[in-house]
């Protein structure tokens, strides 16, 4: 009886993990029509929002790309596969929208030593 239960705790575990990698997906976004009237300050944190958003997804890339599926689980390689590329996808999105908002940066928001 003590084997049934410590042998349905890894396929909770490895499920747990998809589950939370997925919902790490969701974050707040800035539009891109309000960047133009976004301060120098708000731009600036904004784009560390960004930079530390672009941190954490690669931090749980590199989680779910480490993870032992076991044989047995059937689709488990598929799904972190899966998973790990949704998670590059983001990294390429929030990468593109930081070089947005980069840009508006530059536009507006000048050094006086230039």
């Amino acid at each position: 009886m003590n084997r049934i239960s410590t042998a349905a705790s890894p396929p909770i575990l490895v499920i747990a993990l998809f589950l939370v990698a997925g919902c790490s997906s969701f974050s707040r976004t800035v539009d891109p029509a309000k960047y133009d009237s976004m301060t120098c300050t708000e731009l600036n944190s904004a784009i560390g929002n960004i930079a530390r958003d672009i941190s954490q997804t690669a931090i749980t890339r590199g989680k779910v790309a480490n993870t032992s599926v076991p044989r047995w689980l059937l689709g488990g390689a598929r799904v972190k596969g899966a998973v790990a590329e949704r998670e590059t996808a983001r990294i390429d999105r929030l990468k593109q929208q930081q070089e947005v908002l980069a840009g508006a940066r530059a536009r507006r928001c000048t050094s006086p030593s230039q």
